[in-house]
């Protein structure tokens, strides 16, 4: 019986921004209501290049939305797929208990909805997506359909010693491997609907060689005009989400002063430089901004960073620090 339980709804927002929510939780678990629409979108993965997908999307963004409850909160998830839609859709919360976590019990055809509800139990940083069935799983991953989902221990993130850590920001990236299939001329393939591309996607899929792999969908998703935004002083909460490969997130000119791979159970790794994100988890870093300028946030495989698009930018503002760096002496010409 759960009637006595508060419902509040989460208003789900486009990454790499995080909903609205409480850091410490206030009261007794709640009912988070949450909607999300399984849209079928061409998306242009390099502009460079030309190079597009038709994404399988939660909500139309590639990863689908970042999810933020605290722990024994029970999720109530309605997923629609669009009567417009090609393709069967469901849902898999590595986060969840049973039923395949949750994929056993969502799927839906085209035009159709479900209600699922499930008890966040475990804290931590976690994984979703669909999982439609055989190879359509890998398909429907390597289409951009998978997210994160934060679950928050109740009285908020602490340090091995139990003191509160407290953050400013959130910045949620989705790393993504897709695998376009290619032409005779070794041009990309272009196709006119969704599912289309299956057989060749296959194909190109069983190499197990990605023709990109990028955050947040695409190839600059994080960069230039669409980099991040930061302070110095300010503390940013990491969250990196990777379906289907691993990855060693690395912040370049700063550090993961708190890490966790795995759970907020287990005590956070300090003063970490690269860390790890296994492919099918998310995991969570914060660091406090020390000084301006421009940090790249990378795969520190850098071939898969420099060659495959895994980069983002934060564009840090505010007084440099002579006492952190300096350039002692400028470039200039030398002799012998």
């Amino acid at each position: 019986d759960l009637s006595g339980l508060e419902r509040v709804r989460q208003e789900l927002v486009d990454p790499p921004f995080a909903p609205e929510h409480e850091q410490v939780a206030s009261g007794p678990p709640k009912i988070v209501e949450i909607e999300m629409v399984t849209h079928e979108r061409l998306m242009t993965i390099d502009e460079d290049t030309g190079a597009s997908i038709w994404a399988l999307t939660y909500n139309g963004s590639v990863p689908g939305p970042l999810i933020i409850v605290h722990q024994d909160d029970y999720v109530e998830l309605t997923l629609r797929n669009p009567v417009e839609s090609a393709m069967e859709h469901n849902i898999d919360f590595h986060a969840s208990t049973g039923a395949l976590g949750g994929g056993g019990l969502t799927h839906i055809y085209p035009g159709e909805e479900t209600v699922l509800r499930w008890k966040a139990t475990k804290t931590g940083c976690f994984t979703y997506h669909c999982a439609p069935g055989g190879a359509m799983i890998p398909y429907h991953v390597c289409h951009g359909m998978n997210g994160a989902i934060m679950v928050l221990p109740r009285d908020g993130l602490k340090d091995a010693e139990g003191n509160p850590l407290r953050y400013d920001s959130i910045a949620y990236f989705g790393e993504q491997d897709y695998y376009l299939p290619r032409d005779e001329n070794g041009d990309f393939k272009l196709y006119d609907t969704a599912g289309d591309d299956y057989a060749d996607s296959l194909e190109a899929m069983a190499t197990l060689v990605p023709t990109h792999q990028v955050f947040n969908g695409a190839v600059g998703a994080l960069t230039g005009a669409n980099a991040l935004k930061a302070q110095v002083g300010q503390t940013v909460l990491m969250v990196h989400n990777s379906c289907n490969v691993d990855s060693r997130p690395h912040l370049i000119g700063g550090h993961g002063n708190f890490v966790w791979e795995t759970s907020f159970t287990d005590p956070p790794l300090t003063g970490v430089e690269t860390w790890f994100v296994r492919g099918g988890c998310a995991a969570a870093a914060m660091y406090t901004f020390e000084q301006p300028g421009v940090y790249a946030y990378v795969n520190h495989n850098l071939i898969i960073a420099a060659l495959k698009g895994a980069t983002a930018h934060f564009v840090v503002e505010g007084p440099w620090d002579n006492d952190l760096m300096e350039q002692v002496v400028a470039p200039r010409p030398f002799e012998g």
